[in-house]
């Protein structure tokens, strides 16, 4: 099942936030992200918060759309004591946003743009399955606001998805980006690599099919065994191996290799994009410490320093926002110098790197520069940015300049 919340503060029950999150709020941008907790199946290695049918005790699908549009009013209320700021992206995440009819994807999306607002040109972007659409599902996202899709792909292999609980024949991908790209939206597709089993071959011919439908973005993420999952008891059971670390070292660097020679650039450790306007807007805006309202069970969301998250079952989010409360059940405030560990945790990992001055522990980038972990050019321009192998010890790097803070 779903890890379980973080201990913090109890939220309070009309959402209200401190006058301390509205200092510095015309600086920042604001996203929204909508989550749909609904599967068909629960992937082996998962630990969303996300539920089948026979898990919901009563809730349906069918109600849910109503329900997320009910918690956005209450995001309007709540920031109608804020500087008017509307959403510059939108993010509908899972479990399978698109196991929802396409026209209760549109109507959330609406609800953001009634109760909050949504910029001219933002980003509006679906996770989905690529056995989840058809034609028509994608043409009406569109149609209704969406700009974006990301499927799912996870590997073109179909032993190394099977291990993974995934159900769609791999033969489909094809189908769904050119279905996607004829309604007029980006595509992302999203691999992972070091499942038990899977061969440094079968991972090129993954990125090779995967660059071979020339989205407009690659995300490749490694697979991490979490406690509680069906995989987790499978590799404790010996069942399967757990995934090698010198392995999937060499699984990033083929990624990054391949990628980079097929004209994506990397822009984070983990994804990569054909240029800086195709990039995802939403994952950006929290690695640069932006405000978000995450809307539906479970959801966590930031605004000015203050952290919160709804309850994660369905039935009890559902409940607390028929009962007239915020689905909020802890939150927390961060200090100066946890939000500055925030901001070098995230900003190191991307492109841009992170500039030097907010770099607790300037004297050890040196010795990292040394290390081939991070650019000696970046450096003298004022910036730490990661090479390669810096990407792949990034947890190290971090350890190195927040010496006793991680």
């Amino acid at each position: 099942m779903p890890s379980a919340l973080p201990i913090a503060d109890p939220a309070p029950s009309d959402g209200a936030l401190p006058a301390s999150a509205r200092l510095g709020v015309e600086e920042r941008d604001l996203g929204v992200y909508l989550h749909v907790p609904f599967c068909r199946v629960r992937c082996g290695y998962c630990d969303f918060n996300t539920y089948t049918a026979t898990e919901l005790r009563g809730v349906t699908r069918e109600d849910y759309a109503s329900q997320a549009i009910a918690e956005l009013e209450l995001a309007s209320r709540v920031l109608g004591g804020f500087p008017r700021r509307v959403a510059s992206t939108v993010f509908f995440g899972g479990g399978t946003p698109t196991l929802l009819p396409a026209r209760d994807l549109v109507r959330m999306l609406d609800g953001v743009r009634s109760s909050l607002g949504i910029a001219e040109g933002a980003e509006v972007t679906t996770e989905a399955n690529p056995d989840s659409v058809d034609p028509e599902y994608l043409a009406t996202l569109a149609a209704g606001g969406f700009t974006r899709v990301s499927f799912g792909m996870q590997s073109a292999v179909p032993h190394v998805l099977a291990t993974l609980d995934r159900t769609h024949d791999p033969e489909r991908i094809p189908l769904v980006v050119r279905w996607a790209r004829e309604a007029g939206l980006q595509v992302s597709l999203d691999l992972i690599y070091g499942t038990p089993g899977e061969s440094l071959d079968d991972w090129r011919r993954s990125l090779e099919q995967a660059i071979a439908q020339r989205p407009d973005h690659i995300s490749a993420y490694a697979l991490i065994v979490e406690q509680g999952t069906k995989l987790a008891r499978r590799v404790a059971h010996g069942e399967l191996a757990a995934p090698d670390d010198d392995l999937q070292a060499d699984f990033y660097e083929l990624a990054d290799e391949l990628l980079s020679s097929a004209g994506y650039e990397w822009y984070e450790v983990s994804n990569w994009s054909t240029g800086p306007a195709t990039r995802s807007r939403h994952n950006t805006a929290y690695w640069t410490g932006q405000d978000w309202w995450g809307v539906g069970p479970g959801a966590h969301s930031h605004v000015g320093g203050v952290r919160w998250w709804n309850a994660k079952h369905p039935a009890a989010y559902a409940q607390r926002l028929a009962e007239g409360l915020s689905p909020a059940v802890g939150r927390e405030t961060l200090d100066a110098e946890a939000r500055q560990l925030e901001t070098v945790l995230l900003g190191s990992r991307i492109r841009e790197g992170l500039p030097l001055e907010l770099v607790p522990e300037r004297e050890g980038v040196a010795a990292l520069i040394a290390d081939g972990l991070v650019e000696g050019a970046s450096a003298v321009n004022g910036r730490l940015v990661l090479t390669r192998r810096g990407r792949l010890l990034a947890d190290a790097v971090v350890r190195a300049i927040t010496p006793g803070r991680t």
